[in-house]
């Protein structure tokens, strides 16, 4: 039986794993006291106790745990830190050709920034295809729902006396500079930096990702059945699926699926305007559940052990 080690399980991501794994019985949870969480000397000790450590921690903080871990010890990091580390496995399987047997081998695995892994998903394919060039300037929007701020921003929004700002959906990053930029960049092989707009609005959980582009930046002789017949081959299950029709009457609900753990994938729009949509649970795909799917990957147990598909 594996020992798992959740290193700041008092967060958000890490409460969601914690509350998954604590109810299998092919691994066994090891924790520190309340007062040992910031003791250096503890924290090195069980993480190398462990098979298995998840980092829920603020970048400098992984930086650290993960220093202390010798190679042993599988490491996953859900912080934005190693994302871009090539050290470390990209931990978004669907992606990669290869990206399940990259991840058996692996014993640093970075988990995907919840905004990143809806434009990867939607972006990747293409540029490996060849269907999209590396050097197209691309635009994306995202909504989210508020549990990903965080217990800070969970608490400001439930809060009775809020501020009645948080009534409309609210855009940020509005210098370009927001930290998943990095490893959508990376990530997906362009070449450019995108515009990116995230909105995050009054419901607790989910994500509509959106990916809009011009016929004309597509290759020569490409069109929106190419997109779609491209994704329909590589998004077959049973986490991220592509969908011929994924809308609500003409409306697109970004907390449709909220509580679950899959990815939708589906293409919308017309011959000359067309738009790429990712939508899943910035709690499930977007942190913990792709979290857990790693590790189920990395164990050779059936990746959706302990997931709600």
């Amino acid at each position: 039986m594996k020992k798992v080690f959740i290193d700041g399980s008092q967060g958000t991501t890490g409460l969601r794993i914690y509350d998954r794994l604590s109810r299998r019985n092919d691994i066994q949870l090891i924790s520190l006291p309340d007062e040992l969480r910031k003791d250096t000397a503890a924290r090195a000790e069980i993480i190398n106790s462990s098979d298995i450590t998840f980092l829920c921690l603020p970048d400098a903080a992984a930086i650290e745990a993960a220093g202390m871990a010798n190679d042993n010890v599988i490491i996953f990091d859900t912080s934005t830190a190693h994302r871009t580390d090539a050290q470390w496995i990209y931990g978004f399987p669907e992606v990669f050709n290869d990206g399940a047997e990259r991840l058996e081998k692996a014993n640093r695995i970075a988990v995907p920034g919840c905004h990143a892994s809806g434009f990867i998903a939607l972006t990747k394919p293409l540029v490996d295809a060849g269907i999209l060039d590396k050097d197209a300037l691309i635009t994306c929007h995202s909504i989210t729902g508020y549990s990903g701020g965080g217990k800070k921003m969970i608490a400001e929004y439930e809060d009775s006396d809020r501020d009645i700002l948080l009534d409309a959906p609210r855009q940020y990053g509005l210098t370009q500079n927001h930290k998943h930029l990095k490893e959508m960049k990376a990530v997906s092989g362009l070449s450019n930096t995108p515009i990116f707009c995230p909105i995050v609005s009054d419901f607790y959980s989910g994500m509509c990702v959106t990916v809009p582009l011009f016929k004309e930046q597509l290759k020569k002789g490409a069109d929106i059945n190419t997109v779609r017949q491209l994704f329909k081959e590589r998004y077959t299950g049973p986490v991220v699926r592509y969908f011929e029709d994924a809308c609500e009457s003409g409306f697109a609900s970004a907390n449709k699926i909220s509580g679950s753990d899959a990815m939708q994938i589906f293409v919308e729009g017309n011959e000359d305007r067309i738009l790429l949509i990712a939508r899943y649970d910035n709690l499930g795909k977007g942190a913990s559940g792709a979290a857990i799917q790693c590790m189920n990957i990395v164990l050779k147990s059936d990746m959706t052990l302990g997931l709600e598909l």
